[in-house]
């Protein structure tokens, strides 16, 4: 049951247009807030509300250095959507085979 709700948490998180974004801008390494928010087009204010969901999720981890607050994309938080849409491909790909084995004969 845990596992379900992880992932109801993370989709949640990621239906929001602004948190795609924000994980995009992190995916090459940390950033800073304010880095963060001039770079998807949002006041800090509003970045921070969404790292905030961010993190709460367990898509991003922040950290301080003096008094900048990084973050940075935490990989283990998408674990539970990749188990979610793992289980799709293997009957996906059966019927591909199938389709494709189908056209040869």
């Amino acid at each position: 049951m845990a596992q379900t709700a992880d992932l109801d948490v993370a989709l949640k998180a990621l239906a929001d247009p602004n948190r795609r974004a924000i994980l995009t801008v992190l995916r090459p390494g940390p950033h800073a807030v304010g880095a963060i928010a001039e770079e998807v087009g949002l006041s800090q204010q509003t970045a921070s509300h969404h790292l905030r969901v961010l993190r709460e999720a367990g898509l991003v981890v922040g950290t301080r250095e003096g008094r900048r607050h990084l973050f940075a994309v935490d990989t283990g938080g998408l674990d539970a959507v990749r188990a979610f849409l793992d289980d799709f491909w293997p009957s996906r790909l059966a019927a591909l085979k199938a389709a494709v084995e189908g056209d040869r004969g």
